[in-house]
């Protein structure tokens, strides 16, 4: 899979953030899902660092098409794993709720993901659990 330039894995970590953010609970698990991501796509950076700028990103904008556009211009594999990451943080306690599964819904829809592939991608890690 390529790799995503620093300033997009900052940005769209701050989606993350903000899927973690949604049901008001952001915890110190939905951050190391956060961290991994950014570990995923960027080597030998701080990522407490990459996630203090993701967190003030998010906490700034409530624009959620800033975070797509950088998403939406990449591969289906990328958008994949960007989606399964979000899935991930989401699921993490173990409920979604229907914000949740609209944010998803409204990231899908932006990015030209299919909500099928959502939908099976979001099964698969339940299962998984």
């Amino acid at each position: 899979m390529s790799k995503l330039e620093k300033d997009s894995v900052i940005g769209i970590s701050a989606l993350l953030v903000h899927a973690a953010n949604i049901d008001e609970i952001y915890s110190e698990h939905e951050k190391d899902l956060v961290k991994d991501f950014i570990k995923s796509y960027l080597n030998d950076v701080d990522t407490n660092e990459i996630l203090k700028k993701a967190e003030l990103i998010e906490k700034n904008s409530n624009q959620l098409l800033n975070y797509t556009n950088v998403i939406k211009k990449n591969s289906m594999d990328i958008k994949k794993d960007i989606i399964e990451h979000l899935w991930k943080v989401i699921i993490s306690d173990n409920s979604v709720d229907q914000y949740e599964a609209n944010l998803m819904r409204r990231i899908c829809g932006l990015i030209y993901f299919p909500d099928k592939e959502s939908a099976e991608i979001k099964l698969r890690l339940l299962n998984s659990k």
